[in-house]
């Protein structure tokens, strides 16, 4: 078998990760189900991460990296606040519905980090990855739009990341996409209301 740079041992591990928990739920998320997943050894998670926890904190990671592609993509729309907003949440939802498993994963991933004493700093910088990214997708959203937030802009991040949350769990549990894209139209509405033009 060919030797496998240490870089894409790490994704592949990261990949199957995300598809174990997605499956079966964190407490189900062994090294050992997860290079079975992989279809590595044991010896090579050892090669690519120093530890299961370390493992855990890259899923967080590379969820992050992957909604920050789908929200802040190349291109943008043109238009008002609320359609540039609507872009965004929309981009984000097909994400969700692409891969549901995935952000089952993420949702079980932060529960249980909740619960677990050693790993609560996951779910936190889970969040502060989520809120980051919402604030930096307002201030371009801002930028590109000629608006100006009438709110701290970390505030309406916070929104918006709360608004998202509830996007995606309310559609995980009925899979209702015209419910959902109601729920988006709202919430470029609320979000674009909190800014005026400059």
């Amino acid at each position: 078998m060919p030797r496998i740079p240490a870089s894409e041992r790490r994704v592949a591990l990261v990949l199957a990760a995300v598809q174990v928990i997605g499956r079966g739920g964190v407490s189900a998320a062994t090294t050992r189900a997860i290079v079975a997943e992989a279809g590595m050894s044991l010896a090579s998670f050892h090669y690519a991460f120093t530890s299961h926890d370390e493992l855990m904190a890259e899923v967080v990671r590379w969820v992050i990296a992957e909604e920050r592609g789908a929200i802040l993509p190349d291109g943008i729309e043109i238009g008002s606040l609320e359609v540039v907003a609507r872009a965004g949440l929309q981009r984000y939802f097909d994400l969700l519905r692409a891969d549901p498993e995935r952000e089952q994963a993420v949702n079980e991933l932060a529960l249980y980090a909740l619960r677990t004493p050693d790993m609560q700093h996951l779910a936190r910088q889970q969040y502060e990855g989520y809120h980051a990214l919402a604030a930096a997708a307002l201030t371009f959203a801002a930028e590109h739009t000629g608006s100006e937030w009438t709110r701290p802009v970390d505030e309406v991040a916070r929104l918006l990341v709360a608004l998202t949350d509830g996007l995606t769990l309310a559609w995980l549990v009925d899979r209702d996409d015209t419910a959902a894209r109601q729920l988006i139209d709202n919430a470029a509405a609320l979000v674009a209301g909190m800014a005026h033009t400059r």
